[in-house]
């Protein structure tokens, strides 16, 4: 059996978007999706305090811990695979984080414009961006 291997919005192979906080909706590092991920989890973020706040406010706590989720919980910098949807809810209220489009699954593309995705995207060598 061949599996193909997923692709990122740019066209190329999709690479990790983090290990350390181990994202993914299988935790395997990488924006991955399937079947099950009904919330499609496929965009890279680098997420920011004001993402962290409207999520909190959404309803949707990703700063508290939970051990039994394997999850310690995010701070402003860590990179987080998201929903596309709440991405692009985000975006809309101005406060979309910055995306790793290498690491983005091209499925994100079902529910965020590229332009979108493109104009968000995160330029580790721009002034503004977070220093790690």
């Amino acid at each position: 059996m061949i599996t193909e291997q997923p692709l990122n919005v740019l066209g190329g192979p999709l690479q990790a978007c983090s290990f350390d906080p181990l994202t993914g909706f299988m935790r395997t590092g990488c924006c991955d999706t399937g079947p099950e991920d009904t919330g499609s989890h496929t965009v890279c973020a680098r997420v920011t305090r004001e993402f962290l706040d409207f999520s909190m406010l959404r309803g949707n706590d990703l700063v508290t811990p939970r051990p039994q989720w394997r999850f310690a919980g995010l701070k402003p910098g860590d990179r987080w695979c998201l929903c596309a949807s709440r991405w692009l809810e985000a975006c809309l209220a101005g406060v979309a984080p910055p995306v790793v489009l290498e690491a983005t699954h091209e499925n994100a593309l079902r529910i965020v414009p590229y332009e979108l995705l493109r104009e968000h995207a995160w330029q580790p060598n721009h002034p503004a961006a977070p220093r790690d």
